[in-house]
This record gives C-alpha cells, sequence and structure tokens, in this order.
C-alpha cells in the first residue's frame, strides 16, 4: 500500500484540508473528524486500494486493517499538514468490504447521548491499546515463564520483568485522565492530576482513623470508583477550568486557575464524584458478574458471549473497558473478557465453515488472508469483509460464539490477568492456572460457528449479497 497516494486521495475525498477537525487511528482504521460529513466521496475512497471500507457519520472512518492504520495515519498528517491526536498501531486484506453499508446505516443513527458518551469513552482509551497490549504480552510470557519454572517467582530479574507487565495498569488512572481531560476540553495535566487524586495512598486514612463521609456512611479508599471516576473528575476538572477561564484575568491566569480547579475539582472529586462513581461499578459488576453470571451461569454466559458482536456494530462495547479494568484492580482478574472474546472465535468458526463451502475464489482469498488475525483476535476483517455482508453468517457466528461463554460460565471465575490481547494469545493471560479451560471454551465457539454456519448459514446465493 503507497500510503502516501492513498492519504492524498482519501483527503480530497473527504471535502480537502479544510474540511477536517481532527484525525487519529485505532488498530484498523484511520478515523477523522469531520465539518461537513456531506462533502465525502465514499465510493471514491473505497475504491482505493487497500481502503477495506468506510464508515460514515460527523467521524468518517477508513478501514485499511492492523498495521498499516497508523502508518496511513502518519502519512495523513504530513499530507494535510494537520497534527493528530493519537497514537496507535494496530494488516493487509485485498478486498472491497461490502459490508460496510449495512454499517454506515447503524452508524448513522447513533446519536443517542448515551452513543456519544460511550464515542467519548472510546476516545480516551484507544490511544492506550498499544500500551494494554504490549503490556499484556509482558505479562503473559511471564505467566508462561512462571507456569514452566514455578521457582522463577523468587528471581530479581523477573520480579522486574513482570513488573513491567504492570506498569500501565499501575499508572492507568494518571492516564486516563490526561486522555479524558484532553477529550474534554481542559489541560491534560489537570486531568493526569485528577486521575493521581483518586488513587492516593493518604484516601486509606490511618488504621486507627479511616476518612469516611457522611458520618460513616462512605468509607473512602485509594481508587474508590476506579477508571469511572477518573473519566467524571477529569470532566469536572475540564468544566471548572473553563468557567474559570471566562471570569479571570489572562494576567492571573498561569497562577489562579490550576490552583482554583484542582482545589475545587478536588474537594467535589472527594465528596461526590468517587462515592457516585463507586455505586456506578458496582451496580454494574452486579449486574453482569454477580446476575449474570453468578446467578445466571451458564445461560449468562451464553448472552454475553453472544450479544457480543452486536454491541461492537452498535459501539457500545467501548463502555465495558472501565468495567474490566475494574474488576483487574480490585480482583487482579476479570471474568468477562474471556467470556467476551468467545465471540472472535465463533466469527472464525462461521469463516472457517464458509472457506470449506464456497466456491467462489474471490471471498476465499478474503477469508484465507483474514483467518490468522483472526486467530488472534482481531476480528474485523473477518467481520466486514465475509459475515456481516452475507448477514445469516454474522448470526450464526454470534450463536456459536455463545456456547464458548457457556462452557467458562459454568466453569467459573476464569479470568483475564491484563486487558489486551485476544483470541488464542489470551489462554497466556489466564488466571489461576485455568487456562485449559478458556483453551477448551475458544475451541467450542470454533465449532459452535462452525456448525451452525455450515448447516444454516451459508450457501452460494448469499454471494449476490456482495454485487
Amino acid at each position: 500500500m503507497n500510503y502516501k497516494d492513498s492519504a492524498e486521495k482519501i483527503l480530497l475525498n473527504l471535502g480537502g484540508k479544510n474540511n477536517v477537525q481532527s484525525f487519529t487511528n485505532c488498530m484498523t482504521r484511520l478515523r477523522v473528524e469531520l465539518k461537513d460529513s456531506s462533502l465525502v466521496n465514499v465510493k471514491e475512497i473505497k475504491d482505493i486500494k487497500g481502503v477495506l471500507g468506510v464508515v460514515e457519520g460527523e467521524q468518517a472512518q477508513i478501514i485499511v486493517g492492523p498495521g498499516h492504520a497508523q502508518r496511513l495515519r502518519e502519512a495523513f498528517g504530513q499530507i494535510s499538514g494537520i497534527s493528530d491526536n493519537s497514537e496507535f498501531n494496530g494488516e493487509n486484506i485485498n478486498f472491497e468490504s461490502i459490508a460496510d453499508e449495512t454499517k454506515e446505516k447503524v452508524k448513522s443513527k447513533q446519536k443517542s447521548p448515551l452513543q456519544r458518551g460511550l464515542k467519548h469513552v472510546g476516545n480516551i482509551f484507544i490511544p492506550l491499546i498499544p500500551g494494554f497490549v504490549g503490556t499484556g504480552l509482558i505479562l503473559a510470557i511471564a505467566n508462561v515463564w512462571k507456569i514452566i519454572d514455578p521457582s522463577i517467582v523468587g528471581n530479581s530479574w523477573y520480579s522486574l520483568f513482570a513488573a513491567a507487565g504492570m506498569l500501565l495498569l499501575a499508572s492507568l488512572n494518571v492516564l486516563v485522565g490526561h486522555n479524558a481531560s484532553k477529550e474534554f476540553g481542559g489541560t491534560p495535566v489537570l486531568g493526569a492530576i485528577a486521575g493521581g487524586l483518586i488513587m492516593a495512598p493518604a484516601l486509606a486514612g490511618l488504621p486507627e482513623q479511616p476518612l469516611t463521609l457522611f458520618n460513616g456512611f462512605i468509607k473512602l479508599s485509594p481508587n474508590l470508583g476506579g477508571v469511572i471516576g477518573v473519566i467524571f473528575a477529569a470532566f469536572m476538572f475540564s468544566y471548572i477550568e473553563k468557567k474559570l477561564r471566562k471570569i479571570i484575568p489572562a494576567s492571573l491566569d498561569l497562577f489562579f486557575i490550576p490552583f482554583l480547579t484542582i482545589l475545587i475539582g478536588g474537594i467535589i472529586t472527594i465528596i461526590i464524584i468517587m462515592p457516585i462513581a463507586a455505586l456506578i461499578m458496582k451496580f454494574i459488576t452486579w449486574l453482569l458478574v454477580d446476575i449474570m453470571l453468578n446467578s445466571w451461569g451458564a445461560i449468562g454466559g451464553y448472552i454475553l458471549a453472544a450479544s457480543f458482536l452486536p454491541l461492537v456494530m452498535l459501539g457500545i462495547h467501548q463502555g465495558l473497558t472501565p468495567i474490566h479494568i475494574q474488576l483487574i484492580q480490585t480482583q487482579g482478574y476479570t471474568v468477562l473478557l474471556p467470556i467476551l472474546a468467545m465471540a472472535g472465535g465463533g466469527q472464525v468458526g462461521a469463516a472457517l465453515a464458509i472457506l470449506v463451502k464456497t466456491k467462489n475464489k474471490k471471498l476465499k482469498e478474503t477469508i484465507k488472508s483474514a483467518l490468522p488475525i483472526g486467530f488472534l483476535g482481531i476480528g474485523e476483517p473477518l467481520i466486514y469483509g465475509v459475515s456481516l455482508p452475507l448477514f445469516y453468517p454474522f448470526i450464526t457466528a454470534c450463536l456459536g460464539a455463545g456456547f464458548g461463554g457457556m462452557v467458562l460460565a459454568a466453569v467459573n471465575n476464569v479470568g483475564a490477568l491484563a486487558f489486551g490481547p485476544s483470541g488464542i494469545l489470551l489462554v497466556t493471560l489466564i488466571a489461576n492456572g485455568k487456562w485449559m479451560w478458556y483453551l477448551i471454551a475458544l475451541l467450542t465457539s470454533y465449532l459452535g460457528g462452525f456448525i451452525l454456519t455450515y448447516l444454516f448459514g451459508y450457501n452460494e446465493k448469499m454471494l449476490e449479497r456482495l454485487d
């Protein structure tokens, strides 16, 4: 892929430099915030070599696959002369994704306050994903190392290596606060301070005199409210800062605005935001873990695994990221991530079934090129290039994935130590020595997606949908 040439063509068909507000990238796509989305020539962009599809809206998303997204972002910045607002990395398949038309219709309707709020959540966490992947893989190596040689735990070099895998998690509140403040239009360093405040050890008080609110009704503690609280706090800091900037003279700006923002925002954060965020986190955890998994068991696991990809399509899945992180911070692992990872397994199984049944060479090539990264947990090329355009395979893939979720929910407490790699790679991050159960569940989701798609989800007549 010629990134410079592609960037030039993309910029032209987005309405030119003057129509671009900002841009960034995620693992598989270039994301461009536009001033006027009506100026976008979607057809021309889709015809650019290496472009897998386009998702329309206020934010134009040009799907190019993992590995290509960051390089295209860099070239786009050079061509446009506009500074980007992200860091990321994220592959290459030669297929024109017809699924985008379906996804465009879905995305165009996502205008609710909830969806806009979740978009903010996505913008906060997307720049952190390379860190999650990198530290997750380091932690995975450390975990495998410990399984092979348990005596290594006492080795100083092993301890240093394992600590490197925990660096992102240890500093997560600060990074989330920084990104959140940037997202809400405040000064990033003040958001970082908001995140640091929530994790301050001093909030534990003294053993004989813990810090409490409302006559002991609420007991303060470091990280009360977790990353949800950090996002709320960063929003509050940004709001206060912008209000102060309207009333404080420019000559006093540097001294008084940071001071008052931290002082006022800190008080509000400790007294109001942290307790409320803690209640929100408890409710969500109760609903997803205590009710869906602990009470409903295998049925709840099936529902969670089978419904995850539709949540991705609706843009709601980003709202689960703080939940994973909170579970890791409080329990040491997240039981939700392995279950939701089954969704990718169902897609792989469905793709394998289509590969066996279809005689269409182009479709076969698409599946063969997308399967390797599909096994590693990157499912977008399979979803938008194969199952969703054909529609029925997408349904059978989701239903097949549910069986893997059933296995994990039935076993219980199969959790991931970190948020990052998915697919087969996640097996190295499974806590409590239950990696074999994760592997069995993943194979079950492969098999479920394969059988349902082979029997009910695909026939050659469906190829007409790709025309």
